[in-house]
């Protein structure tokens, strides 16, 4: 028990004072956000383009209006990476 409290000092020490370990974590919960995001962004694509197909089926002058709508929800995922450029 003492042997793994020595151990972990260094790895403290270094996190305390804002070294490695804090950067690397950082990056990972700046992965985790993007990944997050565009993760949504692929759940909301879904149900649009389901019902994008369909309106285009009806009426083909929806395609524009539709493409739009399809488009929107990557501006998440963009705006994600644009915040993990400026933090990091």
């Amino acid at each position: 028990m003492i042997d793994n409290a020595l151990a972990l000092a260094p790895v403290l020490q270094e996190t305390a004072a804002g070294g490695p370990a804090i950067e690397e974590a950082a990056t990972a919960f700046a992965a985790l956000a993007v990944g997050l995001a565009a993760l949504g962004a692929g759940y909301a694509e879904r149900g649009i383009g389901a019902a994008g197909v369909g309106a285009i089926a009806e009426d083909e002058g929806m395609f524009g209006q539709v493409l739009i709508l399809t488009v929107l929800p990557e501006t998440i995922v963009i705006l994600a990476l644009v915040v993990v450029f400026l933090t990091l």
